[in-house]
């Protein structure tokens, strides 16, 4: 994969994938899988933000970042299990998610921004959240400070949550399979007049629809090599599509032109990312 000349963080969840079936555990967590996406498709730098617990699930997430070259040195550790999730996967590669501690000890507690972690983060050029990284208070804290924001609506949030946090974020996604064409675009409408610059909507097999607040993007999806599992493939997109168009603007090229090619870029990246086990691999059996 060409580097980049791109650095960005994510900031929130991390949890373990616990697939019932096979009695395996991987890592993830839409931060999380922000920053080993980043990396994997050619970013130079790329950091995690967040809360662990202190058990073995922990752990593994911990080690497997540590593997993938991710910093971690702004996280912190505490007393608790951590985030975990009971998922299968059905005969099409489909995830079935089953259940969740919501987040662990993370959901009992909050990373809070202070003077340094912001000065940290200054350091990168675009700082990645989302609705399960209970990281809502600190957005406007990392707009104020200059560093540009995207975030995951995912697929659950409702509008009253779009009104609260778009004002604080530059690039929202959701996926919005359940949604005609013309309900998605004219959610990304509404989205974008809430703050952000840029709204982006995945649409499963249908690709995706994307708003710059002067026209719509349609981006298919690309064939899947071999299908294994979708467990990553809206964070994958994201993630390569906003590393790419980090890289075209510092190369000069910006409009619809650079959108179009990130877009390109991020499909044939989110198809590879079908054929991991997992979100991106690191699979550990567990009892």
């Amino acid at each position: 994969m060409e580097r980049m000349d791109v650095s960005v963080c994510g900031f929130g969840d991390n949890v373990v994938d616990r697939y019932v079936d096979i009695k395996t555990m991987y890592p993830g967590g839409n931060a999380v899988n922000f920053a080993v996406y980043a990396k994997m498709c050619g970013a130079a730098r790329t950091a995690y933000m967040g809360i662990f617990g202190n058990d073995d699930p922990a752990e593994h997430v911990i080690a497997s970042l540590a593997e993938e070259g991710v910093e971690t040195v702004k996280c912190e550790q505490l007393i608790g299990p951590n985030g975990a999730s009971c998922n299968t996967v059905d005969e099409t590669g489909d995830r079935i998610f089953l259940e969740s501690n919501e987040g662990g000890i993370r959901g009992d507690s909050r990373y809070v921004l202070d003077r340094f972690d912001l000065e940290y983060l200054r350091q990168f050029d675009l700082v990645h959240s989302g609705n399960y990284c209970f990281t809502e208070r600190e957005l406007p804290k990392i707009k104020a400070a200059g560093i540009p924001v995207s975030f995951d609506f995912s697929d659950d949030s409702p509008w009253e949550y779009y009104e609260q946090v778009a004002p604080s974020v530059d690039y929202a996604f959701m996926s919005a399979s359940e949604l005609t064409e013309d309900e998605t675009k004219e959610r990304l409408q509404k989205v974008v007049a809430l703050g952000p610059s840029f709204a982006s909507a995945t649409r499963g097999a249908w690709g995706c629809i994307a708003y710059d607040g002067e026209r719509f993007y349609r981006q298919p999806s690309k064939p899947v090599p071999v299908m294994k599992d979708t467990m990553g493939a809206g964070d994958s997109f994201l993630t390569s599509f906003l590393v790419r168009h980090i890289a075209l603007g510092k190369d000069g090229q910006h409009g619809s032109e650079a959108i179009e090619a990130a877009l390109d870029f991020a499909a044939g990246f989110a198809s590879q990312v079908c054929g991991l086990e997992g979100a991106w691999g690191h699979g550990k059996r567990y009892e």
